[in-house]
């Protein structure tokens, strides 16, 4: 960016916060294809605090990403409010393809991400100025975990008396910095108890402005016209927390595993895994898997406490090259074969790569019990013959867009 252009204008900022599985990446690919379809020129950057970077992936796919890779930084490994995050962010937002024709920045943080920190860093920014910073809240969530919000403050004040920090008061406090709150899922519970949720939340910020979104649709234009970020409004939260904020990347005891094979989870068995062991000390667990009975598709995996989905992100390239009526041209045929060749997996280019994020004391049974699910070497052997495997899974799943 050119002196001119820092000193002629600031760039509207619009951040995404929320707790972990609360709909952020939903709402972001939603806004990102927004763009594209009404010629809106936005940079967007992603923060996943797993190695595996699975929003980052989800967001490149996206077309408005596709077609111009220089609009979309992603920062993994870490959370952006961490020192090591807020020195990427820096970094990601001087790579980016920022002009004059640039509408706003949207940054997407991770779940663990306190609000705090990046406050701060837009505030003494004098090329951004933050507009929003919008709080996404699951309504589901809401309703299993604090009794439709009833719990919420209670729990906080209980935390507040003992001194202990933990994932509520992650959660409040991400309500409390929040300019708009962003009711999510609301769609999973009774109708009559949005209200319930909607009232737990003005109490615990009366200026903050509360939005139902169902399935990220939120028009694009309704956040360019946002006001700069009120800073006086938490003057004294910002004193209150600041000693208390720990720059970790991995805080609020949270831990994360990681799942990576290149086997198929066997169906049976990870909806046995499923069943029995996800509890809501896993608190958010996301990535790419694939089963034998369902060897065509690459499937996402995507839960947030008890709220799982499945969904079908795309075709294998080894399921379409063992498919003989697949309609592909000889160089066609030629281009996957050499695209899978750089695949280090043992199923061309078939894997199985999760996430899992949890309470640090629970999360290692979980991991445990989920790579107890991979084929053994006989069960391959029968799905390489053709042989069928229970699967329990819903047969109708969604497939991204």
């Amino acid at each position: 960016m050119g002196d001119n252009f820092k000193k002629s204008k600031k760039i509207p900022v619009i951040i995404l916060n929320g707790f972990l599985g609360s709909g952020k990446t939903t709402l972001f690919r939603n806004l990102l294809n927004q763009s594209r379809n009404k010629n809106i020129h936005l940079c967007a950057i992603v923060n996943d605090m797993s190695e595996l970077d699975v929003d980052g992936q989800l967001i490149g796919n996206t077309e408005l990403v596709e077609e111009n890779t220089k609009i979309m930084k992603s920062i993994h490994s870490c959370v952006l409010s961490s020192d090591i995050g807020i020195k990427k962010l820096d970094e990601a937002i001087k790579n980016l393809n920022i002009d004059h024709d640039t509408k706003c920045l949207i940054i997407e943080t991770s779940g663990s991400c306190h609000p705090l920190p990046l406050i701060k860093y837009f505030q003494s920014n004098e090329e951004f100025k933050l507009t929003g910073f919008l709080a996404l809240v699951d309504c589901f969530m809401m309703a299993h975990d604090f009794i439709y919000g009833a719990t919420l403050t209670s729990n906080f004040k209980e935390n507040l008396s003992l001194n202990i920090r933990d994932t509520t008061n992650l959660l409040v406090e991400q309500i409390l910095f929040s300019s708009h709150v962003i009711l999510t899922k609301s769609d999973r519970i009774d109708t009559n108890k949005i209200n319930y949720i909607h009232d737990h939340i003005k109490n615990i910020n009366p200026y903050s402005r509360l939005h139902t979104v169902v399935h990220g649709r939120l028009e694009l234009e309704s956040l360019l016209e946002l006001q700069e970020y009120n800073y006086f409004r938490v003057e004294k939260l910002i004193d209150e927390l600041e000693p208390l904020i720990e720059n970790t990347d991995r805080p609020y005891e949270l831990g994360t595993k990681i799942i990576h094979d290149d086997r198929p989870f066997h169906p049976e068995r990870f909806w046995h895994v499923c069943q029995n062991y996800l509890d809501k000390t896993i608190y958010r667990s996301k990535g790419f898997f694939w089963m034998p009975s369902r060897d065509k598709y690459a499937l996402l995996w995507n839960q947030a406490g008890g709220d799982i989905n499945l969904e079908i992100v795309g075709t294998w390239k080894q399921s379409v090259l063992d498919d003989q009526n697949n309609g592909l041209l000889d160089e066609e045929i030629n281009a996957l074969k050499n695209k899978i060749s750089k695949e280090k997996s043992h199923f061309g280019d078939r894997h199985c790569k999760l996430t899992i994020i949890g309470d640090i004391r629970k999360i290692s049974q979980f991991s445990e019990q989920l790579n107890s699910c991979f084929l053994n070497e006989e069960e391959i052997k029968i799905w390489k013959k053709g042989g069928e495997f229970r699967d329990p899974w819903p047969t109708s799943i969604m497939k991204i867009k």
